[in-house]
Parts: C-alpha cells; sequence; structure tokens
C-alpha cells in the first residue's frame, strides 16, 4: 500500500517514492484514443495522482471513467467533490465542470463561467495545480484543437513544474499541441507511443 509523506499543516500531501505527486492532462479531440494509450501502459504502482480534462458534450453522462478503467491497472474515476488525490488513480472532470485542486491536496467541481467557451478548462486545472503542487507538477498536453492548456502550462513552468507535450505527427488533432509547442513552455515532445514510460521514469524512477 502507497502511504504519504509526513506533511506540514495546509500543505498538500507529497506522497512516498514519488518525484512528482500529480499528472494533470488536458485532452480534446481524439483524446479517448491517446488516454488510452497513455494510461494503459502505466503500472499499477504509479506512485502519482492524475487529473484529467477531457473536452466533452456537456449534455451527456461521461463513461470516460468507465472506458478508461477496462484498458488500465490504475484506478480511474469520474472526479467529484472532495476527492482526495490518491497515488495511482485517474480523476476525469465531469461534463461541463471544470476540475480544480486545492491547496490540501482535495479536488474541486465548478460550474462557474466558461473559458474560452469551455468547461472544463485545461488551463484552469493546470493553474491550480501549478500553485498547489508547484515543482512537483507534470502538466500533459495531448491531441486537440484550439488552444487551451497553453496559459495553464505557462503557470506550471512558473512554478518549477514539467510539461510534456504529445509532437504533432503522432496527435490526431495538432491544436492544443502545436499552441503549447509555439509558446515555447515545454520540457519534453514526445511521440504518443514514449509519453507513458517517460511519465514513469520521471515520477518513479527518478525520486528520493
Amino acid at each position: 500500500m502507497i502511504k504519504m509523506a509526513d506533511n506540514a499543516k495546509n500543505h498538500p500531501p507529497y506522497f512516498t517514492n514519488a518525484a512528482f505527486d500529480i499528472v494533470a492532462i488536458a485532452a480534446s479531440a481524439g483524446g479517448v484514443t491517446a488516454l488510452i494509450k497513455v494510461l494503459s501502459t502505466l503500472p499499477a504502482e504509479f506512485t502519482a495522482a492524475i487529473a484529467i480534462v477531457q473536452h466533452l458534450a456537456p449534455q451527456y453522462p461521461s463513461l470516460m471513467a468507465e472506458i478508461l478503467s477496462r484498458r488500465t491497472a490504475i484506478s480511474v474515476k469520474q472526479a467529484e467533490e472532495g476527492d482526495i488525490l490518491t497515488p495511482g488513480t485517474a480523476y476525469i472532470a465531469a461534463p461541463d465542470h471544470h476540475l480544480l485542486v486545492n491547496g490540501d491536496g482535495t479536488l474541486s467541481l465548478s460550474q462557474s463561467e466558461s473559458v474560452r467557451f469551455l468547461r472544463p478548462s485545461a488551463d484552469l486545472l493546470f493553474k491550480s495545480v501549478a500553485a498547489t503542487y508547484k515543482n512537483r507538477a507534470i502538466a500533459l498536453v495531448l491531441t486537440g484543437t484550439g488552444s487551451d492548456g497553453t496559459i495553464g502550462v505557462e503557470a506550471i513552468k512558473k512554478m518549477g513544474g514539467t510539461v510534456i507535450v504529445q509532437d504533432v505527427k503522432t496527435a490526431e488533432f495538432s491544436g492544443m499541441p502545436s499552441a503549447v509547442i509555439q509558446a515555447g513552455n515545454v520540457d519534453f515532445i514526445l511521440p504518443l507511443n514514449e509519453i507513458s514510460s517517460t511519465l514513469v521514469t520521471l515520477v518513479i524512477g527518478e525520486c528520493d
């Protein structure tokens, strides 16, 4: 069983055997296939939590958690208000709700105003992750149209976090990855089939 390291009061939980505590993922068009590819090869003992914004039709219930959970050894659930981030678990934003990480390592859902016509917004998720986990956060931008995530990635970088972007050659839709790459706040540009192993190396392979 993975246990949390001791923490100062009111600080987010830092996970043992992890160099990073959270991987925040943004995806849009083509994202389901990309997410399956990334999550399906993560080990059950992956020692970071994962928060996912996948742009979905707001008027329908989402089956994302069920679809992804059948393809990966880690736990997958649709995020609920007050969820406590747990290593080896992926939390998916509910349709038509922003997903935010709080300073104590819990999750909040919000139906506040759409950001550039989007709810959930990757930018808002990334900003909240940057403020809470700082240099112990990884942002990952996968396939999608538009530029959601670009502003949030800048926040991750300013706080010392790490940014990974799917390369445009393996992205079904290149808009989101291209926008982040052009903004210049990127540490790794990787083909889809190398992202999972890189996450494992960063999170587990380089921990103290």
